[in-house]
């Protein structure tokens, strides 16, 4: 093998800081640590948030439309926060040692939320009617949780980015390796949501909240031996500089330049004559036809260098220009993802209100909690992920001819029209819910005689459903983010579940600031055998409609990013 082939072409280094040999480093070898790591943080994480609405509404006496409420709130923050953790990768730190750093703000906040559960004084007094918290206790609690979500926000838009590091894409065998990465990222984090959503979640029902709790700190600890205990085989990704810099230079240079033409011949704008682009760890991009607005930024002028160098203020690179197309580009892209987001925050409120009026008993003995009906999400990933890997890519790129069997906006496109048939189901059983609590005048039975397993047709459509979209564009924005801001992008990627929390709070706040007026129960009451929830899903399921359509003209306006030479 010469020389030049013995080490990666895409600018990644190992833990020394010396160019990656591809025979020791990276692939499937390293990735088995990254995938175990996510596993057990992914448990962690479901195992303390799966369940957690009940958790507000027992020990912290909240209402359905408050507990649910926070519980999306939170979640939100927990998908907005990636902005941090990405920004301090793509910039100064590096994935590898921004996910050491923020793990240990992870673990502090899930010891901080056992201690709240469990240690007397901390935790809200009850009593057998009801609890009693502080608001002290609500405090501590609420400390805890957005310390979480600080820490999973460090963590979340690095490591399927880390991962996918581990494969060269300029090899082309490991660059075909790199699309099956994501199916199987996605697949241990169900693994871990498995685990969590039905043992953690039983123990926090029957047990005890500390120990149920507590599990999933102990999780967090194994998690980070995993990641630690690869450390040799990784292949780092050198962080390239401020990428919010790199992108207000573009916009400042095009606003300067308001009133240049841009050449027809894109060949005159300015680029390195370098093969290697100038930003660390990215390769040059060609130019695109589109926004051609920020191209002024690339047009040379005699004002553009200070002291016989040009002023990155005054003139950029194509490759510059064309990083800030690219995530002006995943925007709109990124914007369609919000609604579905909406849809699947579904599963940890609204479904399981839902479920908390159902018969929950499986045989005479055991009881199961209408939280752990995610599972069946889980499971619907877990069958659903290998099957696309394995028997749906080989039999569709027979027709397709694409290697990966659907393009990504293709296969996001498909998820979204599951998640319409999700809310359909969901909304078509809660009519006939209602329609036996009116039948046998029930409104006042705190669990009608209707088994909560009517549910799981719903929880496995947006299970399936993820495996097209989540998993979808978890590719999509590493594979179209330039080089330098796949953390950014990434993290981006997960701001569509942030604001899909979001969303379903307004929705909920909207819905029921207008439903109970004039002395209504409205839609969503604390009694649900007195209230619609079925019109929820129906505003859901149009929501998601219109969403479709709108995402259908996104997709065939997209234009593919095309990079060329080398990282430096």
């Amino acid at each position: 093998m010469a020389e030049e082939d013995l080490y990666t072409k895409d600018g990644t280094v190992d833990i020394s800081g010396k160019p990656a040999n591809r025979k020791r480093t990276g692939n499937w070898k390293a990735c088995r640590f990254i995938l175990g790591n996510e596993c057990c943080e992914r448990l962690a994480y479901y195992g303390m948030s799966t369940n957690l609405v009940n958790y507000l509404q027992d020990r912290l006496n909240q209402g359905n439309v408050t507990a649910s409420n926070n519980v999306t709130n939170w979640s939100g923050t927990c998908y907005i926060t990636p902005l941090i953790g990405a920004f301090l990768a793509d910039a100064y730190l590096g994935r590898y040692w921004t996910i050491a750093i923020f793990v240990i703000i992870y673990i502090f906040g899930m010891t901080f939320l056992t201690i709240s559960a469990s240690v007397p004084g901390i935790k809200p007094a009850c009593d057998k009617n009801s609890c009693h918290p502080t608001t002290a206790q609500s405090a501590a609690c609420f400390v805890a949780l957005y310390l979480i979500a600080l820490g999973t926000g460090g963590i979340k838009p690095c490591v399927s980015s880390f991962g996918a590091d581990q494969f060269d894409e300029a090899d082309d065998n490991e660059k075909k390796k790199k699309s099956s990465f994501f199916n199987w990222f996605y697949f241990s984090i169900n693994i871990g949501a498995l685990i969590a959503s039905s043992v953690l979640v039983w123990i926090q029902m029957n047990v005890g909240w500390g120990w149920g709790f507590g599990v999933p700190a102990v999780a967090m600890a194994i998690a980070v031996v995993f990641f630690f205990s690869g450390s040799t085989l990784y292949r780092l990704q050198k962080p390239g500089g401020s990428p919010f810099t790199r992108i207000f230079q573009v916009i400042v240079a095009s606003f300067r330049k308001l009133h240049v033409q841009v050449p027809a011949d894109s060949s005159i704008l300015y680029e390195t004559a370098d093969k290697e682009s100038n930003i660390q760890g990215s390769r040059k991009l060609e130019h695109t036809d589109k926004l051609t607005f920020f191209d002024k930024a690339a047009v040379e002028t005699q004002d553009d260098s200070i002291k016989g160098s040009a002023d990155p203020w005054r003139l950029c690179t194509v490759t510059q220009v064309e990083e800030l197309k690219a995530i002006v580009r995943l925007l709109p892209v990124w914007a369609s993802g919000i609604v579905f987001a909406t849809v699947y925050s579904q599963m940890s409120t609204m479904f399981v209100l839902q479920g908390n009026t159902m018969n929950q008993h499986m045989g005479p003995h055991f009881k199961i909690p209408s939280a752990s009906l995610s599972l069946f999400d889980t499971l619907s990933v877990i069958f659903w992920a290998p099957v696309y890997d394995r028997i749906i890519v080989p039999y569709a790129r027979k027709f397709t001819g694409n290697e990966r069997g659907f393009t990504q906006l293709q296969r996001m496109g498909i998820g979204l029209v599951i998640s319409i048939f999700s809310m359909i189901t969901a909304g078509v059983l809660e009519v006939i819910r209602l329609k036996y609590v009116q039948k046998n005048n029930y409104y006042d039975l705190k669990y009608i005689p209707m088994s909560i397993f009517w549910q799981v047709p719903q929880y496995f459509l947006i299970g399936c459903a993820e495996v097209f979209t989540f998993i979808g564009q978890l590719e999509f924005f590493y594979d179209q983010a330039p080089d330098a801001m796949r953390s950014l992008c990434s993290a981006l990627s997960l701001t569509t579940v942030a604001l899909g929390n979001y969303l379903s709070t307004l929705l909920v706040t909207i819905v029921t600031n207008v439903t109970t007026r004039h002395g209504k129960l409205g839609w969503i009451p604390d009694n649900l055998n007195r209230g619609h929830l079925d019109y929820f899903y129906w505003l859901l399921a149009i929501l998601s409609l219109l969403n479709f359509f709108v995402y259908l003209w996104i997709a065939k306006w997209y234009t593919y990013k095309k990079p060329t030479g080398l990282a430096n």
